[in-house]
């Protein structure tokens, strides 16, 4: 699928957007940093954006201050936000849309939702909290802001901790790269005070859409006492758990994340991909091996690890690409994934 781009003038600076696929709108409002081409060029990206764009007209954006949006983005607050994001739906001038809101993009959700009724056909909120103080100590969120700020090499490392904790090492490194790519270190740590700020209790009780709260078992960075929390305040909303720790949907288990919301939303149940002939015949050190691969460590940084020489590891990977008919490492690094390997 191709993704569009353009831009909506928005309190006198630019807002970027995009859309994927044709149909009905289902607008995702932005999340704490984004950037719109990075995020298309990321393959767990689009394995959540794409099976929705088979019947949605998927728009996105980033919030000022990230991504090809204008760097420059004056103090604000979620009603600013809310503001933000009725600026990018007046401009494609929707009949109804649905909203699928992520993280502290489920606050503008919920806002949004409250404010515009008769415009909004369902919503889902997916790793979405009420209140951003009951998060944590206080001061161990003002920690993480300053740590942000100050040091934002080290703050984007601990922020993958969270959101992500148990990436692959390359998945880690891309992510901590895609973070600071998306936002300076002084925009990255205000958005992220405001996501502690927010508080919408008082919108969610009010909304009267159909509502599907969706939560990971063990999301580091939501806990998912807070999207219980979300769940009860939402009249008739449903709630879904779903396994895993990563918090946003296209980390992970991303076609778990799809299968959740797929009904609700009128999306194909996506198929369950099958790990490919032949894992069973695969040696344990073989195992071991594609285990190390997909984790994105290299033919001698596996040699390292396993202690054994490069010219080993080399055969052993190309074994494992022979005995599954795969022709390249990232495919066998899927199969690993597939196979529960990893």
């Amino acid at each position: 699928m191709e993704q569009r781009t353009g831009f909506v003038e928005f309190d006198g600076r630019r807002i970027a957007y995009a859309t994927v696929g044709e149909g009905p709108m289902l607008v995702m409002p932005s999340w704490w940093v984004s950037h719109l081409v990075e995020d298309w060029t990321d393959p767990g990206f689009r394995e959540f954006v794409e099976p929705l764009a088979h019947r949605y007209r998927v728009v996105r954006y980033d919030r000022l201050g990230t991504g090809l949006s204008d760097r420059e983005r004056p103090a604000d607050t979620l009603d600013y936000e809310v503001e933000l994001l009725e600026a990018v739906v007046d401009e494609l001038s929707p009949s109804s849309l649905s909203l699928l809101g992520m993280s502290c993009g489920a606050c503008a959700s919920a806002v949004y939702a409250v404010r515009h009724p008769e415009l909004v056909d369902r919503v889902v909120l997916f790793g979405a909290y009420a209140n951003g103080r009951a998060l944590g100590p206080a001061d161990a969120l003002a920690a993480m802001v300053e740590l942000v700020r100050s040091a934002w090499g080290l703050g984007s490392q601990m922020l993958v901790d969270v959101f992500n904790p148990n990436a692959p090492p390359a998945q880690r490194r891309a992510m901590a790269a895609y973070q600071r790519a998306a936002a300076t270190p002084e925009t990255a740590a205000e958005l992220l005070r405001l996501v502690f700020d927010y508080d919408v209790r008082d919108a969610l009780s009010a909304m009267s859409v159909p509502t599907l709260v969706v939560h990971r078992e063990r999301d580091r960075a939501i806990p998912v006492r807070a999207g219980q929390e979300v769940a009860g305040l939402v009249a008739a909303a449903d709630f879904v758990t779903v396994p895993g720790d990563a918090h946003l949907p296209w980390h992970g288990d991303v076609a778990g994340s799809v299968a959740a919301v797929a009904s609700f939303l009128g999306v194909p149940q996506p198929a369950r991909v099958a790990p490919p002939e032949g894992v069973g015949e695969l040696s344990e050190r073989e195992r071991e091996v594609l285990r190390l691969v997909a984790e994105g460590l290299s033919d001698s940084e596996i040699a390292e690890r396993l202690v054994l020489s490069p010219h080993t590891v080399h055969r052993h990977v190309a074994n494992i690409r022979r005995k599954l008919g795969l022709r390249s490492r990232s495919a066998a690094a899927a199969a690993a994934a597939r196979a529960g390997l990893i």
